[in-house]
């Protein structure tokens, strides 16, 4: 929640030219702003050029007398791509459960929209060793109710509680271990390759200085970026780090 709309449009204006101008690579870049930006950072963009926008949450709800919400549809409308569901901050400031983030997953994909699903243990799941039991439940309660081909249009973002604007970062070992099991839950609950075709992020103090190393990790595809992305040039940096 930063930002007010020239702020917002200024922002993603100057970043867009900055990897247009400097990125040779072939990833895609996707801006989510707060809703009252999407429709123009959508218009400021162009899929041609791999850069994409995307909403930072959504309803469970189609449509009705749900005050204050938005619908998957609406997102779609204003020509976003993507929905972040289940952000940590969702889940700690607004109770997301995880049976209620697979509403919205099945909300986002019934759009076919590309859900990015958050997961991530506190500091006192992690210094009580019980993260993977946490990232199991997490994953398997928001996810594993869909068909193997419904999980191919999902993006995991594995984002540490604990690292998240605090300034720690988990080392490249621990992000690398973490996303490993991550893909081994999804090939042990579908297959091989199902597995291996998911894009799993990292988030967590991503910054242009740690970007390129966390990339080079075999299991991190990409990275959920935050506080980072509040300047353009610290992002197209990071943008730029990924090959």
């Amino acid at each position: 929640m930063n930002k007010n709309f020239e702020e917002g449009l200024a922002l993603v204006s100057e970043a867009a030219n900055m990897i247009h101008d400097e990125y040779q690579g072939s990833a895609q870049v996707v801006f989510i702003p707060p809703f009252i930006h999407l429709n123009a950072v959508s218009k400021l963009i162009s899929a041609e050029a791999n850069l994409f926008s995307g909403a930072q949450n959504c309803s469970n709800h189609a449509s009705g007398a749900y005050t204050g919400e938005i619908s998957t549809g609406m997102i779609k409308s204003c020509g976003a791509s993507f929905v972040i569901i289940g952000h940590s901050e969702r889940r700690q400031y607004f109770n997301e459960t995880n049976d209620w983030l697979a509403r919205k997953v099945d909300a986002v994909l019934s759009e076919n929209l590309t859900p990015i699903y958050c997961c991530g243990e506190t500091l006192e799941e992690r210094e009580s060793n019980v993260h993977f039991d946490v990232l199991k439940k997490q994953i398997s309660e928001g996810l594993f109710h869909l068909s193997a081909e419904a999980m191919k249009q999902v993006i995991i973002a594995y984002e540490p509680v604990w690292a998240i604007g605090t300034g720690k970062t988990a080392s490249t070992a621990q992000a690398q271990e973490v996303h490993a099991f991550i893909r081994s839950l999804i090939e042990e609950k579908y297959n091989k390759e199902v597995a291996d075709s998911i894009t799993i992020q990292y988030g967590g103090s991503v910054k242009p200085e740690n970007a390129a190393e966390l990339f080079s990790a075999p299991d991190i595809d990409g990275a959920l970026v935050g506080g980072a992305a509040l300047q353009s040039r610290s992002f197209a940096d990071i943008v730029k780090a990924m090959k």
